[in-house]
């Protein structure tokens, strides 16, 4: 029996690919995006592809046998002019709409430095005189569509990586449908057990909607002009327009879990959910003075960190007296990232500064009972996976938003950096740690945010190596994005319908006036025949 069994056992096939070339291409210089898509390329590195990685900045990772590194970093110039922007942002009160305003009127900063990552030697020497012949492109998504011209050039499949929660020009790529009637936007969330938007909910959305849609417009268009400028001299006559680039895309990676996340929408095939790649499924040992702080914490811990792109020493004077007055009278132990541990706000015996703390590991551990976070997607990604509840102090960008989401869900709450006080910091710590209703809601969702036919990691390798198995995966597509304006929206069907409508009226209306005209003959021919016979009788 056990011999039948072995003959069945090497009978079966299973789909198999040999290691293919991978080239990542992540221009952006933020750190948390980095950890995302790292994590993607190291799922695949450790499945044996050999990748290759190009950066703007060097990833806070150990190294690979699998994974070569690349640098093409911006100029000084352009590094401190971004963390005078970050700087600058996280002193003024943001707002969705604010947002969206201020990268399109500064998108050309943004764009700017992505074409000089795509034109820096390490990376076009890649794609203009390539030594190796590449299988697959991934892509990182920030303001650089016009980047898929790589993939034109090296006649190879691409795969696009969006590390946020799901926006329009993300979906519109694929084709996911993002109706606005019941599929919230940004800043837009359903309380717990609210499955529909009422009618004034629905509205904001619908208005968010419009103006997110109309600002992916006028981005495809530059993304256009920046594709023209970059390959628009190319000889080759075939060579692809940036539409047809759009159209080209194999996959779109979401960093994002629907089931757990919501909101449940109609999505394409195209479009694989990888929410929370960057979590480890088994937790690596903190170092040893890091341990032993954790260990030893008999109250419970508090992480405190704002994330990647921000230095909490750009904060005011005021707002970190403010957070520091709490933090160091709390019975629980604080691990607080600190950029610069020459220069802390004082040297309380319960807080731990650290420059770079690895921010998953002690997320892990059972003595963390409090994440104070930024709210970017990464973290609070982390949070979530591991069932600890938030107090979000937001600042730009996406994190408004996300932290609204996460206080209408119950996972803790959120406050505004440049109205802080005492009392306030104090009171939403407190009652985020002693209510247990916060840490039972996050609880749920992290049992649902795990519960998977395959983890993120497992997501990424098999979709990826169905895109190598199938020569780019085009049968995936919906039919949406090959169709025009016209046709996507049936405007030449309802023009064709108004135009019958209006012809059959015309009809009608002429054969209605031609049988009035002959009723009204006869009964003229009628009266006209009775007043002879009248006339006649006298």
């Amino acid at each position: 029996m056990k011999f039948i069994l072995l003959l069945l056992f090497l009978g079966i096939e299973c789909p198999t690919i040999n290691a293919a070339n991978i080239l990542g291409v992540f221009g952006t210089h933020s750190p948390s995006h980095t950890i995302v898509n790292m994590a993607v390329m190291k799922a695949l590195a450790d499945q044996g592809h050999n990748i290759t990685v190009v950066l703007a900045a060097p990833p806070k990772m150990k190294a690979h046998e699998n994974i070569t590194i690349i640098l093409a970093p911006p100029t000084q110039k352009r590094i401190q002019d971004s963390k005078e922007h970050i700087a600058n942002a996280s002193k003024e009160k943001q707002s969705l709409w604010k947002t969206m305003m201020v990268t399109l009127l500064q998108s050309e900063f943004q764009i700017e430095a992505q074409y000089e990552f795509l034109m820096h030697p390490n990376l076009r020497n890649l794609y203009e005189k390539p030594q190796t012949k590449f299988d697959l492109v991934i892509l990182g998504m920030l303001a650089n569509g016009f980047q898929l011209g790589i993939a034109a050039k090296l006649h190879c499949p691409v795969i696009l990586t969006w590390v946020r929660l799901p926006m329009p020009f993300a979906d519109f790529l694929v084709g996911n449908i993002a109706d606005p009637a019941y599929v919230p936007t940004l800043t837009v969330g359903l309380e717990p057990g609210q499955k529909t938007m009422g009618f004034g909910l629905r509205l904001t959305n619908f208005f968010k909607y419009t103006f997110t849609s109309i600002f992916n417009e006028v981005f495809a268009y530059k993304m256009n002009k920046y594709y023209e400028r970059a390959f628009g001299n190319e000889s080759d006559p075939d060579f692809p327009t940036y539409s047809e680039m759009n159209r080209r895309v194999s996959l779109l990676f979401y960093n994002y879990h629907a089931p757990s996340e919501g909101p449940i929408r109609p999505v394409v095939p195209q479009s694989i959910e990888i929410g929370g790649i960057q979590v480890k499924e088994q937790p690596d040992p903190l170092p040893k003075d890091l341990s032993e702080f954790l260990d030893n914490a008999k109250e419970g811990a508090i992480f405190f960190s704002l994330g990647s792109n921000v230095d909490t020493n750009t904060f005011s004077p005021q707002v970190l007296n403010i957070v520091y007055k709490v933090l160091s009278k709390l019975p629980q132990r604080v691990i607080w990232k600190w950029q610069d541990l020459d220069n802390k706000p004082g040297n309380a015996s319960n807080i731990y500064f650290g420059k770079w703390l690895p921010q998953d590991d002690i997320l892990a551990h059972h003595k963390t009972k409090l994440f104070i976070t930024h709210a970017g997607k990464g973290s609070v990604a982390e949070a979530q996976f591991h069932g600890v509840p938030m107090v979000a102090l937001p600042l730009f960008a996406d994190q408004p938003s996300n932290s609204e989401i996460l206080a209408k869900s119950g996972f803790g709450r959120w406050l505004d950096v440049l109205t802080l006080t005492e009392e306030k910091f104090k009171e939403a710590i407190l009652d985020v740690m002693e209510n247990s209703t916060y840490r039972e809601a996050i609880g749920k969702f992290s049992a649902l945010y795990r519960d998977r036919p395959l983890t993120a990691r497992q997501s990424v390798v098999y979709w990826t190596e169905y895109v190598l198995r199938h020569q780019g995966a085009y049968h995936l597509q919906s039919p949406l994005i090959q169709m025009d304006f016209v046709s996507r929206n049936n405007i030449d069907v309802y023009g064709i319908i108004l135009f019958i409508g209006v012809i059959f009226s015309l009809i009608i209306s002429i054969i209605f006036k031609w049988v009035f005209r002959k009723i009204s003959r006869v009964f003229h021919r009628k009266n006209n025949q009775k007043k002879v016979n009248k006339l006649k009788s006298n």
